[in-house]
């Protein structure tokens, strides 16, 4: 009887070490869960023949994107605080902050402002509360020019959405 004593707590020894804490399994789970929701927050736009990519911020609902075949823009919606569009043109900031400056109905202000980036701000002067912010961003890749901007309409996009969206398009990331 003395005898099984040892050899019940070696077994039961060997049987706890071979399986383990689960510590690892649970490390495991929890990267592949990480990965998972990393690659859904990701947007392949090659479907739609774009050599692009939008990485949506974290937290946000599942996207919607729509081809606009009569004007040939591509949509992407996520929620109230990410809309934008993408469309394929040569780069012409010149054009629209010329365009911003001639605006008769609107104080229009510059508050970034690249060779590949605009983001500013729009406000009615004779009502301050009705204030806007943009962008619009010029992405080159593979010889191809795109153009990036927020939709229009509905509800208006803080400042840090503005630069969430902005930032959100990138060159498609190989596969």
């Amino acid at each position: 009887m003395n005898a099984m004593i040892p050899a019940t707590c070696v077994a039961m020894g060997l049987l706890f070490t071979a399986c383990g804490d689960g510590r690892a399994d649970a490390v495991k789970k929890m990267a592949a869960v990480e990965d998972s929701i990393k690659a859904a927050s990701r947007i392949d736009l090659g479907a739609y023949h774009l050599p692009l990519a939008v990485q949506l911020p974290a937290g946000l609902p599942a996207p919607s994107v729509l081809w606009k075949d009569e004007v040939g823009k591509l949509e992407v919606r996520s929620g109230d605080h990410f809309g934008l569009q993408l469309f394929e043109a040569p780069p012409d900031m010149d054009r629209i902050k010329a365009d911003l400056d001639r605006d008769l109905l609107k104080k229009n202000t510059l508050l970034e402002d690249t060779p590949e980036l605009l983001i500013y701000r729009s406000e009615f002067p004779d009502d301050t509360t009705l204030v806007f912010h943009h962008f619009h961003r010029s992405i080159a890749v593979d010889g191809r020019t795109f153009q990036v901007e927020d939709l229009r309409g509905g509800a208006p996009f803080s400042p840090e959405d503005i630069r969430r969206m902005a930032y959100a398009v990138r060159p498609a990331w190989p596969s």
